[in-house]
């Protein structure tokens, strides 16, 4: 059914248990009653939801290959994935930043932002931060609060997908890790020309099966 029959559907009928359905019945984002919003929402959701998750096994890859021990420690123990997952999503912080604008005068960190000042959210350097997650800069899949990090970002912005994102990893790499002894990087990424998304346009490998 093409989106705008679909919204109608969702947006005449009875509430139910899809995404479609709660974006059109709720009050907060029904406001304005835009069908071209929703379908700009459905979107981003399509595309967030597949270049973060595809850029994050990338990156996943890249980790491995610096801490080969945590590969051999995932094929050994799976249910490691658990945390794993969520420590490879900081590792890459697939989006690099987020831009807002301030409603209201603020102090932090002892700065003032004035309302209307944007702010950009480096995500990227969040995750990266000593003071909040210890030992930052290394890869540990059994990190005791894997879920502390800030890619999927905070509060009412927080990422609807996450843990669709997770489970789309998790079942990756519960499959990669049956299959492959081995996959060895054997190349230079390249990277995308992106100063908003962080992840690659190829990385050569090699699978040992």
């Amino acid at each position: 059914m093409p989106f705008m029959g679909l919204w109608d559907a969702r947006k005449d009928g009875p509430p139910a248990n899809d995404l479609i359905s709660l974006l059109s019945h709720d009050p907060v984002t029904r406001k304005g009653d835009n069908p071209e919003r929703y379908l700009g929402n459905v979107m981003l959701l399509t595309v967030a939801g597949s270049d973060t998750t595809r850029h994050s096994i990338t990156g996943a890859l890249m980790a491995f290959q610096d801490y080969p021990d945590a590969y051999d420690r995932l094929r050994g123990d799976p249910t490691l994935l658990e945390s794993a997952v969520p420590e490879i999503v900081r590792w890459q912080s697939p989006v690099a930043h987020m831009r807002r604008t301030a409603t209201q005068d603020f102090e932090l960190g002892g700065k003032t932002i004035k309302k209307g000042d944007r702010v950009v959210m480096w995500y990227v350097s969040g995750n990266r931060d000593e003071d909040v997650i210890a030992d930052a800069e290394r890869f540990i899949i059994d990190r005791e609060r894997p879920r502390q990090h800030v890619a999927f970002g905070f509060g009412i912005h927080r990422c609807v997908g996450n843990r669709l994102a997770e489970m789309q990893l998790r079942v990756v790499w519960e499959e990669i890790l049956k299959r492959f002894e081995r996959i060895e990087v054997v190349g230079e990424p390249r990277r995308l020309k992106s100063n908003f998304v962080k992840g690659y346009e190829a990385l050569p490998v090699r699978i040992v099966a």
